[in-house]
């Protein structure tokens, strides 16, 4: 996805709340298919599943994947998986406000430097 595509996303995303935040976004699906056609469609499947279990509200499993992302350190960065989660948790309602938040949250469980190069793909993404 292109930062255009992430500043709609943003724009949209006082708007746009998903009961399912995989099954319900076209656009994340044809961007998954767009790595490869087998791939989009398993990890669809797979994470739409996980996604549409009840007990967790979707912002908090977007907020998860997050602080996931910012342990991993493996792929973040614009045009990453953490740059979808970004903009999924947005969707989902999360404010900016709140991402920051986590990311000092995530200070003392996964590290300060982990979690300092978050707000920097933060501003990146948002900006």
């Amino acid at each position: 996805m292109s930062q255009s595509d992430y500043a709609t996303l943003e724009q949209n995303a006082k708007t746009t709340v998903y009961k399912n935040a995989v099954l319900d976004d076209i656009k994340l699906q044809d961007a998954l298919k767009s790595i490869n056609p087998k791939f989009g469609d398993f990890c669809t499947r797979v994470a739409g599943e996980a996604w549409g279990l009840p007990l967790i509200d979707q912002k908090t499993k977007a907020l998860i994947t997050i602080a996931i992302d910012v342990v991993n350190q493996d792929q973040v960065g614009a045009g990453s998986p953490f740059a979808a989660h970004i903009n999924m948790a947005m969707q989902q309602g999360a404010t900016r406000a709140e991402i920051e938040e986590l990311f000092l949250f995530m200070c003392v469980y996964a590290g300060f430097n982990k979690a300092a190069g978050c707000f920097g793909t933060l501003n990146d993404i948002l900006n």
